[in-house]
């Protein structure tokens, strides 16, 4: 039976959320009627049917036109605001959520109206539900990097707001290596790294974000499985491993749930954490996520809090708000009813 109720209860952190993946179907019919737009799609039946891809790629298809929708600052942070109430009912008390500015500014979209619209709806985040949020500005991986250092440039007026830069987009063909410069930029600007490498990647290209963009956290990471080296450095490391089971199945980077290595992580000392990364498109939010995992790998209370624990030691908050958040994890934990 799973833990339904204290799973949603235990507080948690979410580290590996694309923004713009949590745009639901309403809410895209929603803003293309605001914003006068059309759609390819009649209906959200249509938005739902479309959603049943198979491939990476596929899904970045459908992910960027549906991004098209957003136009103006409001929808942005509805867009965000929409998202920041799914994650405070699922327990999340601090989240680090990844934005593609590229997407947008590609679309005419200025950089300003994007972010100012995402920081509108973090501030009202935190005085709605006492939520903390970092950004983290992603660079497209599948453009060259002289766009992505041209994005970094255009956020330097908001660095301040900034928590990180990460990599997303399509995997294979884009190795790490080919961002090295925009990282070390991004570095001397005081900014985290972290970026996607080993979902379809080899081990190769989790290698090369630690070896040559100098990562601070490992978005994905199944294939470091693949070896064993590999795995006794990042255990030896404390790296984090931000994990994202529905999407491993969505995307088939996993055949079944019951065969994902969440729990063979944690036995290897892996700190892996449980994420949704696009929950719109990958059928659940973090709670659905933890929930997914323990009907399908069977873990128990340890194992959930293990996970949440991992979630505020692989942040980027200051070590004085983790030790808070531990506390109020245990808290949460001693007084939880019994199973």
């Amino acid at each position: 039976m799973i833990d339904s109720d204290f799973i949603a209860g235990l507080p948690k952190a979410e580290l590996h959320l694309h923004i713009e993946g949590s745009l639901e179907p309403e809410l895209m019919f929603a803003l293309a009627k605001r914003n006068g737009i059309a759609i390819p799609f009649a209906s959200v039946e249509d938005v739902r049917a479309a959603y049943n891809f198979s491939r990476l790629q596929d899904f970045l298809d459908i992910y960027y036109a549906g991004a098209d929708v957003l136009r103006e600052a409001q929808d942005f942070h509805d867009l965000a605001a929409a998202y920041f109430d799914r994650a405070a009912a699922d327990g999340v008390v601090h989240a680090e959520i990844m934005f593609d500015p590229q997407t947008h500014t590609a679309r005419g979209v200025a950089f300003e109206t994007v972010i100012t619209g995402l920081l509108s709806a973090i501030d009202e985040a935190k005085a709605k539900h006492g939520m903390s949020v970092q950004l983290i500005l992603s660079f497209l991986r599948h453009l060259d990097e002289a766009d992505a250092i041209a994005t970094l440039d255009a956020a330097r007026p908001w660095v301040d707001r900034i928590g990180a830069v990460g990599l997303d987009s399509s995997e294979l063909g884009h190795p790490p290596e080919k961002f090295a410069r925009v990282f070390a930029q991004a570095r001397a600007l005081g900014l985290k790294l972290v970026a996607h490498a080993g979902e379809e990647g080899p081990p190769e290209y989790v290698y090369q974000a630690l070896d040559l963009l100098g990562v601070d956290r490992l978005d994905h990471g199944n294939r470091s499985l693949e070896d064993p080296l590999l795995v006794t450095r990042l255990a030896r490391s404390g790296m984090t491993l931000t994990v994202c089971p529905l999407s491993n199945l969505k995307l088939c980077v996993v055949d079944d749930m019951t065969a994902h290595p969440i729990d063979r992580m944690l036995r290897e000392g892996l700190r892996a954490t449980v994420n949704s990364d696009d929950p719109a498109y990958f059928g659940g939010y973090i709670a659905d996520n933890y929930r997914a995992i323990a009907a399908a790998r069977g873990l128990g209370r340890d194992d959930l809090v293990t996970l949440a624990r991992n979630s505020f030691l692989g942040s980027f908050l200051p070590d004085a708000a983790v030790t808070a958040h531990l506390a109020r994890l245990d808290a949460y934990v001693a007084q939880a009813p019994a199973a």
